[in-house]
C-alpha cells in the first residue's frame, strides 16, 4: 500500500516536515511494508521557509533586522537553485509570532526587516527571489519593506 503525506505544519508545535516523519512512524508501526511519499506543504505562511529550502536542498542565511515593532530579530531566509534564488518568509522578520499578544498593533508594526532580508539576499548576487507573505504581524502594505529597498513616500 502507497501513502501520499502532504500536510501543513501544525502552527506552534511541529513543521510540516515532522508531521510527515511522525505520520511515517505510526504508518510503518502499522503497516511495516507500505510504502510512503512525504510532501511536506505549506500555505505561504509558517513553514513555507523550511518547506522550500528543504525541497530544494538549499541552506539558509541568517541576519540581524528589525522586527515588527522596532526591535531587533535574528531572522533567517534561504538560498536555492545554486544560489540563484532567494526563499524569504515574511514571518522570519515581521511575523505575529514575534510579538507578544498583549503587543500586537497594526498601527505601529512594520514590514521594514522583510525589506532588510530582501536587500540582504540581492547582496548575495540571487537573481529571483521568492517571498511567502503569511504569518506577518503587519498591515502595512508593505510600505515598511518599499522604505527598506529605498522608496520614499510623500502625502
Amino acid at each position: 500500500m502507497k501513502f501520499v503525506l502532504a500536510p501543513d505544519s501544525f502552527k506552534g508545535s511541529l513543521s510540516s516536515k515532522q508531521v510527515c516523519d511522525f505520520m511515517s512512524i505510526g504508518i510503518k508501526k502499522a503497516l511495516p511494508s507500505a510504502r510512503i511519499v512525504k510532501v511536506p506543504m505549506a500555505d505561504g505562511g509558517d513553514g513555507t521557509l523550511e518547506t522550500l529550502v528543504n525541497l530544494y536542498h538549499g541552506h539558509y542565511i541568517n541576519c540581524d533586522v528589525m522586527g515588527p515593532l522596532g526591535n531587533i530579530v535574528n531572522a533567517k531566509y534561504g538560498l536555492i537553485e545554486n544560489g540563484q534564488a532567494a526563499v524569504i518568509s515574511m514571518a522570519e522578520a515581521s511575523g505575529i509570532d514575534l510579538v507578544n499578544k498583549c503587543d500586537l498593533n497594526p498601527l505601529k508594526a512594520t514590514s521594514y526587516g522583510t525589506g532588510q532580508l530582501i536587500l540582504d539576499a540581492a547582496k548575495h548576487g540571487v537573481k529571483r527571489i521568492y517571498i511567502g507573505l503569511g504569518g506577518s504581524a503587519t498591515n502595512d502594505g508593505g510600505q515598511g519593506m518599499a522604505k527598506a529597498l529605498g522608496v520614499a513616500f510623500f502625502r
